[in-house]
C-alpha cells in the first residue's frame, strides 16, 4: 500500500527510497549470470552467490527428483524478503527460485549479494538464503527411490 508521507520523504531524500532488488520465481533454468550482474557494481570487491542444487538423498532416503510448487504470490514474498535484507544491509541483493520438476543436479535457488568486502557479502547472502527458506511459500515434493513421495517445507 502506498504511503504518501514516505513517498514525499523519498522525493526529498533518495536514500530513503526502497533499494532496487531482483526477485524471480521461474519455471525454467535460472540464469546465474543475470542474477550476479544485477548485484555487481564497480565499488564491490566481493560477490557471494549461493546455489541450492538438487541432491540425490535426504535423511537417508534416495531422492530421484523434486517437484516444486509455489503459492501464486510467492514472487511477492521473495521480493519482500530481498527488500528487507537489502534495507538491513545496505547491499544489492537478488534471488531466483525455480518451480516445476527438477532433476538431480538442477539448481533450485540462486541468491546473490555484492559488497565492498567479503565478510559483509557472506553474512548478507547467508541471511538472504535463510529468510527465503523461512518465508517464501514454495514447497517441494520429493520423489524417492521405489516410488514413494513426500512433501517438504509445508
Amino acid at each position: 500500500m502506498a504511503d504518501p508521507e514516505r513517498d514525499e520523504l523519498e522525493r526529498d531524500d533518495p536514500e530513503l527510497a526502497d533499494p532496487e532488488v531482483l526477485a524471480l520465481v521461474l519455471d525454467e533454468p535460472i540464469d546465474r549470470a543475470e542474477i550476479e550482474a544485477f548485484v555487481q557494481s564497480a565499488q564491490d570487491g566481493a560477490l557471494v552467490t549461493f546455489e541450492g542444487v538438487i541432491r540425490d538423498h535426504d535423511h537417508g532416503a534416495s531422492v530421484t527428483r523434486l517437484d516444486y510448487q509455489a503459492h501464486p504470490e510467492a514472487e511477492r514474498f521473495l521480493r519482500e524478503t530481498c527488500l528487507e535484507v537489502a534495507r538491513e544491509t545496505g547491499l544489492r541483493v537478488a534471488a531466483a527460485h525455480r518451480v516445476g520438476t527438477l532433476a538431480i543436479g538442477d539448481v533450485a535457488l540462486v541468491a546473490s549479494v555484492a559488497a565492498p568486502h567479503r565478510a559483509e557479502a557472506f553474512a548478507a547472502c547467508a541471511l538472504l538464503v535463510d529468510r527465503i527458506k523461512e518465508r517464501t511459500p514454495i514447497w517441494k515434493r520429493q520423489h524417492l527411490e521405489g516410488g514413494a513421495t513426500e512433501w517438504v517445507n509445508l
